[in-house]
């Protein structure tokens, strides 16, 4: 977790959409912190300074389709590293490795392309929010199927109560979040 003083910041600019997409649900919708220059920055900047340091510094950063595509490309650009798009079944054109996971009712596959990573690079998985953990899961498991080391996980906003943070902490990932939406 981020220092309270960003998270406050980030947290105050993620709207909350009630009864989206179904009733119940409270959507934590990040694109505010995308469309103001000042609160981007910051996003992009908490990130950033995490993972500049050697011990932290990734080879190359993975995004998660789609929101993980916007915040992860950028982080590695300003780190001076690669980026690589993890994406949904069907959207990659050359030789791609999959990972079918489940959904509450039913299930989705993530492909990554062959060459993205080598054997021993160090990969940083990017997404906006984890609720159940099984995209970033599911790319964990990409990354490692080509020898890929994927040394933490990484998003904006953490929904816990849904249990994804802990079975990704339970699995070995290592994970960083900006804003905690438990009990909310």
């Amino acid at each position: 977790m981020q220092a309270p003083d960003v998270n406050a910041f980030l947290r105050h600019h993620i709207r909350t959409v009630p009864d989206w997409p179904a009733p119940g649900v409270q959507f934590r919708d990040i694109t505010p912190l995308l469309q103001n220059p000042q609160v981007f920055h910051v996003l992009v900047d908490a990130f950033v300074h995490r993972y500049m340091g050697r011990d932290m510094r990734p080879d190359v950063v993975a995004g998660l389709d789609a929101r993980g595509f916007i915040i992860g490309a950028v982080i590695a650009y300003q780190l001076k590293v690669g980026f690589v798009p993890i994406r949904k079944k069907g959207k990659l054109p050359f030789t791609t490795v999959e990972e079918t996971y489940e959904l509450e009712y039913g299930s989705a596959t993530v492909e990554l392309h062959a060459d993205a990573v080598k054997p021993g690079d160090r990969v940083l998985v990017v997404d906006d929010l984890i609720a159940t953990g099984g995209t970033m899961m599911a790319g964990k498991k990409l990354l490692e199927k080509l020898g890929a080391t994927v040394m933490e996980g990484a998003a904006i906003v953490d929904l816990p109560e849904l249990g994804g943070s802990q079975r990704l902490r339970d699995a070995g990932l290592p994970l960083f979040t900006l804003v905690d939406f438990s009990s909310h």
